[in-house]
Protein backbone atom coordinates (compact mmCIF):
# COMPACT_ATOMS: atom_id res chain seq x y z
CA UNK A 1 0.00 0.00 0.00
CA UNK A 2 2.93 2.33 0.67
CA UNK A 3 4.23 1.75 -2.85
CA UNK A 4 0.77 2.32 -4.34
CA UNK A 5 0.75 5.67 -2.58
CA UNK A 6 4.26 6.41 -3.88
CA UNK A 7 3.22 5.49 -7.43
CA UNK A 8 0.24 7.85 -7.16
CA UNK A 9 2.62 10.60 -6.06
CA UNK A 10 5.32 9.87 -8.65
CA UNK A 11 5.48 6.82 -10.89
CA UNK A 12 9.18 7.35 -11.81
CA UNK A 13 10.17 7.47 -8.12
CA UNK A 14 8.16 4.29 -7.43
CA UNK A 15 9.93 2.54 -10.32
CA UNK A 16 13.34 3.56 -8.89
CA UNK A 17 12.51 2.61 -5.27
CA UNK A 18 10.80 -0.74 -5.92
CA UNK A 19 13.88 -2.85 -6.95
CA UNK A 20 15.92 -1.94 -3.80
CA UNK A 21 12.90 -2.73 -1.64
CA UNK A 22 12.46 -6.13 -3.28
CA UNK A 23 16.20 -6.78 -2.87
CA UNK A 24 15.90 -6.04 0.86
CA UNK A 25 13.05 -8.54 1.19
CA UNK A 26 15.06 -11.21 -0.65
CA UNK A 27 18.05 -10.62 1.62
CA UNK A 28 15.80 -11.11 4.66
CA UNK A 29 14.52 -14.55 3.56
CA UNK A 30 17.62 -16.54 4.77
CA UNK A 31 17.50 -14.66 8.07
CA UNK A 32 13.85 -15.60 8.57
CA UNK A 33 14.66 -19.22 7.87
CA UNK A 34 17.46 -19.15 10.45
CA UNK A 35 15.08 -17.47 12.88
CA UNK A 36 12.53 -20.27 12.43
CA UNK A 37 15.18 -22.94 13.05
CA UNK A 38 16.44 -21.13 16.16
CA UNK A 39 12.91 -20.75 17.51
CA UNK A 40 12.28 -24.48 17.07
CA UNK A 41 15.45 -25.24 19.05
CA UNK A 42 14.36 -22.76 21.72
CA UNK A 43 10.90 -24.33 21.94
CA UNK A 44 12.32 -27.83 22.39
CA UNK A 45 14.74 -26.57 25.06
CA UNK A 46 11.85 -24.88 26.87
CA UNK A 47 9.84 -28.11 26.76
CA UNK A 48 12.77 -30.05 28.23
CA UNK A 49 13.15 -27.53 31.07
CA UNK A 50 9.43 -27.66 31.80
CA UNK A 51 9.34 -31.47 31.78
CA UNK A 52 12.41 -31.82 34.01
CA UNK A 53 11.21 -29.15 36.44
CA UNK A 54 7.75 -30.71 36.65
CA UNK A 55 9.20 -34.14 37.44
CA UNK A 56 11.66 -32.75 39.98
CA UNK A 57 9.20 -30.51 41.83
CA UNK A 58 6.40 -33.07 41.67
CA UNK A 59 8.65 -35.71 43.24
CA UNK A 60 10.66 -33.41 45.50
CA UNK A 61 9.96 -35.60 48.53
CA UNK A 62 11.39 -38.62 46.75
CA UNK A 63 14.38 -36.62 45.54
CA UNK A 64 15.21 -35.50 49.07
CA UNK A 65 14.61 -38.96 50.50
CA UNK A 66 17.00 -40.53 47.97
CA UNK A 67 19.68 -37.91 48.53
CA UNK A 68 19.51 -37.02 44.82
CA UNK A 69 19.26 -33.26 45.22
CA UNK A 70 22.66 -32.51 43.68
CA UNK A 71 22.08 -34.79 40.69
CA UNK A 72 18.60 -33.36 40.00
CA UNK A 73 19.86 -29.79 40.44
CA UNK A 74 22.72 -30.50 38.02
CA UNK A 75 20.31 -31.91 35.44
CA UNK A 76 17.98 -28.91 35.77
CA UNK A 77 20.90 -26.48 35.54
CA UNK A 78 22.14 -28.16 32.38
CA UNK A 79 18.72 -27.88 30.75
CA UNK A 80 18.27 -24.26 31.86
CA UNK A 81 21.69 -23.39 30.43
CA UNK A 82 20.72 -25.03 27.13
CA UNK A 83 17.46 -23.02 27.08
CA UNK A 84 19.34 -19.80 27.84
CA UNK A 85 21.79 -20.49 25.00
CA UNK A 86 18.85 -21.15 22.61
CA UNK A 87 17.16 -17.88 23.66
CA UNK A 88 20.38 -15.96 23.07
CA UNK A 89 20.83 -17.54 19.63
CA UNK A 90 17.27 -16.54 18.71
CA UNK A 91 17.85 -12.99 19.98
CA UNK A 92 21.08 -12.68 17.95
CA UNK A 93 19.28 -13.81 14.78
CA UNK A 94 16.43 -11.36 15.40
CA UNK A 95 18.92 -8.55 16.01
CA UNK A 96 20.76 -9.39 12.79
CA UNK A 97 17.50 -9.34 10.86
CA UNK A 98 16.55 -5.99 12.40
CA UNK A 99 19.90 -4.46 11.41
CA UNK A 100 19.56 -5.82 7.88
CA UNK A 101 16.04 -4.40 7.49
CA UNK A 102 17.05 -1.05 8.99
CA UNK A 103 19.87 -0.76 6.48
CA UNK A 104 17.83 -2.18 3.60
CA UNK A 105 14.89 0.16 4.20
CA UNK A 106 17.20 3.07 3.31
CA UNK A 107 18.15 1.57 -0.07
CA UNK A 108 15.11 3.03 -1.93
CA UNK A 109 16.00 6.49 -0.60
CA UNK A 110 19.64 6.00 -1.55
CA UNK A 111 18.64 4.91 -5.07
CA UNK A 112 16.43 8.01 -5.45
CA UNK A 113 19.21 10.35 -4.30
CA UNK A 114 21.64 8.77 -6.75
CA UNK A 115 19.16 9.19 -9.62
CA UNK A 116 17.95 12.65 -8.54
CA UNK A 117 20.41 14.80 -10.61
CA UNK A 118 19.48 13.03 -13.83
CA UNK A 119 15.76 13.25 -13.03
CA UNK A 120 15.97 16.98 -12.33
CA UNK A 121 18.05 17.71 -15.44
CA UNK A 122 15.65 15.73 -17.62
CA UNK A 123 12.63 17.47 -16.18
CA UNK A 124 11.14 14.22 -14.98
CA UNK A 125 10.86 15.63 -11.44
CA UNK A 126 10.70 19.11 -10.06
CA UNK A 127 12.49 20.06 -6.86
CA UNK A 128 9.19 20.05 -4.99
CA UNK A 129 8.30 16.58 -6.27
CA UNK A 130 11.73 15.32 -5.29
CA UNK A 131 11.35 16.70 -1.76
CA UNK A 132 7.85 15.21 -1.47
CA UNK A 133 9.03 11.80 -2.72
CA UNK A 134 11.98 11.84 -0.36
CA UNK A 135 9.75 12.68 2.59
CA UNK A 136 7.29 9.95 1.61
CA UNK A 137 10.05 7.34 1.32
CA UNK A 138 11.29 8.19 4.83
CA UNK A 139 7.88 8.38 6.52
CA UNK A 140 5.91 5.82 4.54
CA UNK A 141 7.90 3.26 2.57
CA UNK A 142 10.78 2.62 5.02
CA UNK A 143 8.52 2.01 8.08
CA UNK A 144 6.21 -0.15 5.96
CA UNK A 145 9.16 -2.27 4.83
CA UNK A 146 10.35 -2.73 8.43
CA UNK A 147 6.83 -3.60 9.59
CA UNK A 148 6.42 -6.19 6.84
CA UNK A 149 9.61 -8.03 7.84
CA UNK A 150 8.67 -7.78 11.53
CA UNK A 151 5.24 -9.30 10.82
CA UNK A 152 6.81 -12.11 8.80
CA UNK A 153 9.23 -12.77 11.67
CA UNK A 154 6.54 -12.90 14.34
CA UNK A 155 3.14 -13.78 12.90
CA UNK A 156 4.74 -15.85 10.17
CA UNK A 157 7.70 -17.67 11.73
CA UNK A 158 6.32 -18.22 15.23
CA UNK A 159 3.03 -19.90 14.20
CA UNK A 160 4.96 -22.02 11.71
CA UNK A 161 7.30 -23.13 14.52
CA UNK A 162 4.44 -23.94 16.90
CA UNK A 163 2.36 -25.73 14.27
CA UNK A 164 5.32 -27.88 13.24
CA UNK A 165 5.92 -28.83 16.88
CA UNK A 166 2.23 -29.70 17.31
CA UNK A 167 2.42 -31.77 14.15
CA UNK A 168 5.38 -33.70 15.57
CA UNK A 169 3.50 -34.33 18.81
CA UNK A 170 0.32 -35.35 16.96
CA UNK A 171 2.14 -37.97 14.86
CA UNK A 172 0.97 -41.57 14.67
CA UNK A 173 0.37 -42.89 18.17
CA UNK A 174 2.74 -45.61 19.26
CA UNK A 175 1.19 -48.98 19.72
CA UNK A 176 0.36 -49.72 23.34
CA UNK A 177 2.84 -52.20 24.80
CA UNK A 178 1.44 -55.67 25.16
CA UNK A 179 0.89 -56.75 28.77
CA UNK A 180 3.73 -58.76 30.22
CA UNK A 181 3.54 -62.36 31.32
CA UNK A 182 2.79 -63.37 34.89
CA UNK A 183 5.18 -65.96 36.35
CA UNK A 184 3.65 -68.92 38.14
CA UNK A 185 6.36 -68.99 40.81
CA UNK A 186 9.17 -66.92 42.30
CA UNK A 187 11.97 -69.21 41.12
CA UNK A 188 14.99 -67.27 39.87
CA UNK A 189 17.23 -68.78 37.22
CA UNK A 190 20.39 -67.23 35.78
CA UNK A 191 21.81 -68.92 32.69
CA UNK A 192 25.23 -67.51 31.73
CA UNK A 193 24.15 -63.90 32.17
CA UNK A 194 26.58 -61.05 31.59
CA UNK A 195 26.39 -57.30 32.03
CA UNK A 196 28.67 -54.34 31.23
CA UNK A 197 28.23 -50.60 31.72
CA UNK A 198 28.80 -49.70 28.10
CA UNK A 199 29.54 -51.34 24.74
CA UNK A 200 33.32 -51.13 25.23
CA UNK A 201 33.43 -51.65 29.00
CA UNK A 202 34.65 -54.86 30.57
CA UNK A 203 31.79 -57.03 31.90
CA UNK A 204 30.95 -56.50 35.56
CA UNK A 205 29.22 -59.89 35.53
CA UNK A 206 30.27 -62.53 33.04
CA UNK A 207 28.66 -65.89 32.18
CA UNK A 208 27.06 -66.30 35.63
CA UNK A 209 24.77 -69.30 36.07
CA UNK A 210 22.70 -69.84 39.20
CA UNK A 211 19.38 -71.35 40.24
CA UNK A 212 17.37 -69.97 43.17
CA UNK A 213 14.19 -71.94 43.87
CA UNK A 214 11.43 -70.05 45.71
CA UNK A 215 12.28 -69.71 49.39
CA UNK A 216 16.05 -69.91 48.84
CA UNK A 217 18.53 -67.94 50.94
CA UNK A 218 21.61 -66.70 49.08
CA UNK A 219 24.37 -64.47 50.41
CA UNK A 220 26.52 -62.52 47.93
CA UNK A 221 30.01 -61.39 48.95
CA UNK A 222 33.00 -59.93 47.15
CA UNK A 223 35.23 -56.87 46.93
CA UNK A 224 33.95 -53.44 45.93
CA UNK A 225 33.14 -53.19 42.23
CA UNK A 226 32.71 -56.95 41.81
CA UNK A 227 29.11 -56.57 40.59
CA UNK A 228 27.11 -57.34 43.74
CA UNK A 229 24.72 -54.39 43.46
CA UNK A 230 24.52 -54.90 39.71
CA UNK A 231 23.36 -58.46 40.31
CA UNK A 232 20.51 -57.32 42.58
CA UNK A 233 19.47 -54.72 39.98
CA UNK A 234 19.29 -57.46 37.34
CA UNK A 235 17.27 -59.72 39.64
CA UNK A 236 14.87 -56.85 40.37
CA UNK A 237 14.33 -56.19 36.66
CA UNK A 238 15.82 -52.68 36.91
CA UNK A 239 18.36 -53.65 34.25
CA UNK A 240 18.43 -56.37 31.61
CA UNK A 241 21.44 -58.64 31.05
CA UNK A 242 23.53 -58.04 27.94
CA UNK A 243 23.87 -61.75 27.38
CA UNK A 244 22.42 -64.98 28.70
CA UNK A 245 18.97 -65.48 30.18
CA UNK A 246 17.51 -64.45 33.55
CA UNK A 247 14.04 -65.83 34.27
CA UNK A 248 11.49 -65.45 37.05
CA UNK A 249 9.20 -68.43 37.30
CA UNK A 250 10.38 -69.50 33.84
CA UNK A 251 9.56 -66.11 32.26
CA UNK A 252 12.43 -63.93 30.95
CA UNK A 253 12.70 -60.96 33.26
CA UNK A 254 12.22 -58.52 30.37
CA UNK A 255 8.84 -60.11 29.56
CA UNK A 256 7.49 -60.22 33.12
CA UNK A 257 4.45 -58.04 33.80
CA UNK A 258 5.84 -54.88 35.42
CA UNK A 259 3.01 -54.55 37.93
CA UNK A 260 3.59 -58.12 39.10
CA UNK A 261 7.32 -57.48 39.33
CA UNK A 262 6.82 -54.37 41.48
CA UNK A 263 4.60 -56.32 43.86
CA UNK A 264 6.70 -59.48 43.97
CA UNK A 265 10.22 -58.05 44.26
CA UNK A 266 11.45 -55.72 47.02
CA UNK A 267 14.94 -54.26 46.69
CA UNK A 268 16.37 -52.49 49.75
CA UNK A 269 19.60 -50.62 48.94
CA UNK A 270 22.35 -49.54 51.28
CA UNK A 271 20.86 -46.05 51.56
CA UNK A 272 17.31 -46.79 52.63
CA UNK A 273 14.50 -45.09 50.72
CA UNK A 274 12.36 -43.40 53.35
CA UNK A 275 9.83 -40.60 52.89
CA UNK A 276 9.69 -37.44 54.95
CA UNK A 277 6.59 -38.49 56.84
CA UNK A 278 5.40 -40.74 59.61
CA UNK A 279 6.41 -44.31 60.30
CA UNK A 280 2.93 -45.45 59.24
CA UNK A 281 3.20 -43.64 55.87
CA UNK A 282 6.50 -45.36 55.15
CA UNK A 283 5.37 -48.84 56.19
CA UNK A 284 2.25 -48.67 54.02
CA UNK A 285 4.08 -47.50 50.91
CA UNK A 286 4.20 -50.98 49.34
CA UNK A 287 0.92 -52.13 50.84
CA UNK A 288 -1.46 -49.21 51.46
CA UNK A 289 -4.24 -51.41 52.83
CA UNK A 290 -2.13 -52.86 55.66
CA UNK A 291 -3.66 -52.42 59.13
CA UNK A 292 -1.82 -51.11 62.15
CA UNK A 293 -1.75 -54.58 63.69
CA UNK A 294 0.02 -56.01 60.64
CA UNK A 295 2.50 -53.15 60.72
CA UNK A 296 3.24 -53.90 64.37
CA UNK A 297 3.85 -57.59 63.61
CA UNK A 298 6.40 -56.72 60.92
CA UNK A 299 8.08 -54.15 63.15
CA UNK A 300 8.48 -56.75 65.85
CA UNK A 301 9.76 -59.35 63.36
CA UNK A 302 12.67 -57.18 62.18
CA UNK A 303 13.37 -55.79 65.65
CA UNK A 304 12.07 -52.27 65.04
CA UNK A 305 9.17 -52.19 67.52
CA UNK A 306 11.20 -50.64 70.34
CA UNK A 307 12.56 -48.04 67.93
CA UNK A 308 9.08 -47.01 66.79
CA UNK A 309 7.90 -46.73 70.38
CA UNK A 310 10.81 -44.36 71.10
CA UNK A 311 9.88 -42.30 68.03
CA UNK A 312 6.36 -41.84 69.36
CA UNK A 313 4.54 -44.73 67.70
CA UNK A 314 3.36 -45.11 64.14
CA UNK A 315 2.77 -41.36 63.91
CA UNK A 316 6.38 -40.54 64.79
CA UNK A 317 8.99 -39.25 62.30
CA UNK A 318 11.93 -41.21 60.86
CA UNK A 319 15.33 -39.66 61.52
CA UNK A 320 18.70 -41.45 61.54
CA UNK A 321 20.25 -43.79 58.94
CA UNK A 322 19.86 -46.83 61.21
CA UNK A 323 16.22 -45.98 61.85
CA UNK A 324 15.62 -45.61 58.12
CA UNK A 325 17.09 -49.04 57.43
CA UNK A 326 14.91 -50.70 60.07
CA UNK A 327 11.79 -48.97 58.74
CA UNK A 328 12.68 -49.98 55.16
CA UNK A 329 13.17 -53.60 56.27
CA UNK A 330 9.82 -53.58 58.09
CA UNK A 331 8.14 -52.06 55.04
CA UNK A 332 9.43 -54.89 52.85
CA UNK A 333 8.39 -57.43 55.49
CA UNK A 334 4.80 -56.16 55.61
CA UNK A 335 4.57 -56.12 51.80
CA UNK A 336 3.45 -59.01 49.62
CA UNK A 337 6.91 -59.38 48.07
CA UNK A 338 7.99 -62.98 47.51
CA UNK A 339 11.55 -62.02 46.48
CA UNK A 340 13.53 -59.72 48.78
CA UNK A 341 16.92 -58.35 47.77
CA UNK A 342 18.95 -56.78 50.59
CA UNK A 343 21.84 -54.81 49.06
CA UNK A 344 23.88 -54.13 52.24
CA UNK A 345 20.57 -53.09 53.77
CA UNK A 346 21.91 -53.66 57.29
CA UNK A 347 25.16 -51.73 57.01
CA UNK A 348 23.99 -49.14 59.56
CA UNK A 349 22.73 -51.79 62.01
CA UNK A 350 24.64 -53.61 64.70
CA UNK A 351 25.31 -57.32 63.99
CA UNK A 352 22.51 -58.54 66.26
CA UNK A 353 19.91 -56.27 64.62
CA UNK A 354 21.09 -57.28 61.17
CA UNK A 355 20.88 -60.97 62.04
CA UNK A 356 17.36 -60.59 63.41
CA UNK A 357 16.17 -58.81 60.26
CA UNK A 358 17.64 -61.45 57.94
CA UNK A 359 16.15 -64.27 60.00
CA UNK A 360 12.73 -62.57 59.89
CA UNK A 361 12.69 -62.82 56.09
CA UNK A 362 14.06 -66.37 56.11
CA UNK A 363 11.30 -67.52 58.49
CA UNK A 364 8.75 -65.75 56.30
CA UNK A 365 9.60 -68.16 53.46
CA UNK A 366 10.73 -65.37 51.16
CA UNK A 367 13.36 -65.86 48.49
CA UNK A 368 16.14 -63.89 50.13
CA UNK A 369 19.28 -62.53 48.48
CA UNK A 370 21.64 -60.70 50.85
CA UNK A 371 24.58 -58.65 49.63
CA UNK A 372 26.66 -58.93 52.78
CA UNK A 373 29.12 -56.52 54.33
CA UNK A 374 29.77 -58.92 57.20
CA UNK A 375 30.82 -62.54 56.74
CA UNK A 376 28.44 -63.40 59.60
CA UNK A 377 25.64 -63.09 57.05
CA UNK A 378 27.31 -65.85 55.03
CA UNK A 379 27.21 -68.16 58.05
CA UNK A 380 23.43 -67.73 58.22
CA UNK A 381 22.80 -68.26 54.50
CA UNK A 382 22.18 -71.58 52.87
CA UNK A 383 24.47 -70.79 49.95
CA UNK A 384 27.13 -68.18 49.34
CA UNK A 385 28.01 -66.58 46.00
CA UNK A 386 31.50 -65.05 45.76
CA UNK A 387 31.91 -62.47 42.99
CA UNK A 388 35.24 -61.17 41.77
CA UNK A 389 34.61 -59.34 38.53
CA UNK A 390 33.81 -61.93 35.86
CA UNK A 391 34.61 -64.91 38.11
CA UNK A 392 32.14 -66.47 40.52
CA UNK A 393 32.02 -69.35 42.97
CA UNK A 394 28.96 -70.82 44.69
CA UNK A 395 28.77 -73.11 47.68
CA UNK A 396 28.35 -73.32 51.43
CA UNK A 397 30.63 -71.51 53.85
CA UNK A 398 32.72 -74.62 54.44
CA UNK A 399 32.95 -75.50 50.73
CA UNK A 400 34.13 -72.03 49.77
CA UNK A 401 36.72 -71.92 52.52
CA UNK A 402 38.23 -75.05 50.96
CA UNK A 403 38.24 -73.99 47.30
CA UNK A 404 37.96 -70.17 47.05
CA UNK A 405 41.09 -68.20 48.00
CA UNK A 406 39.14 -64.93 47.71
CA UNK A 407 36.50 -66.11 50.16
CA UNK A 408 39.22 -67.25 52.55
CA UNK A 409 40.80 -63.80 52.36
CA UNK A 410 37.45 -62.09 53.07
CA UNK A 411 36.85 -64.31 56.10
CA UNK A 412 40.41 -63.69 57.30
CA UNK A 413 40.02 -59.91 57.02
CA UNK A 414 36.73 -60.03 58.88
CA UNK A 415 38.16 -62.14 61.70
CA UNK A 416 41.20 -59.85 61.96
CA UNK A 417 38.94 -56.80 62.08
CA UNK A 418 36.91 -58.33 64.89
CA UNK A 419 40.06 -59.11 66.86
CA UNK A 420 41.44 -55.59 66.44
CA UNK A 421 38.11 -53.99 67.33
CA UNK A 422 37.73 -56.13 70.43
CA UNK A 423 41.32 -55.48 71.54
CA UNK A 424 40.92 -51.72 71.17
CA UNK A 425 37.68 -51.66 73.04
CA UNK A 426 35.77 -50.63 69.93
CA UNK A 427 32.13 -51.78 69.76
CA UNK A 428 31.77 -54.48 67.15
CA UNK A 429 29.23 -52.59 65.06
CA UNK A 430 31.49 -51.38 62.29
CA UNK A 431 32.09 -52.75 58.81
CA UNK A 432 35.43 -54.59 58.87
CA UNK A 433 34.64 -56.80 55.91
CA UNK A 434 33.64 -54.21 53.33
Amino acid sequence: MAFIGLAALSAPVAAIALPPALLTLLLCVPGLRRLGARQRIQLRAEERVTAAAGEAFGGIRDVVACGARDRVASDLTERIDAHRAACRATARTMSGNALLVSAGSQLPLLALLVAAPALLRGGVLSVGELLGATSYLMSGVAPALRSLVAVLGSWGVQPDTVLRRIGEAMGPAAAAPSPGRTPLSSDLSLDRISYAYGPRAAPVIGALSLDLPAGSHLVVVGPSGAGKSTLTALMAGLALPDGGLLTVGGVPVGEVDRDWLRRAVALIPQEAYVFTGTVRDNLRHLRPEARDGELTVSLAAVGALGLVERLGGLDGPVLSAGEKQLIALARAHVSAASIVLLDEAGCHLDPAAEARAEEAFAVRGTTLVVVAHRISSALRGGRVLVLDGVRAAVGTHEELLARSPLYGDLVGHWMAGRAVGAGAGVPRTGRPAD
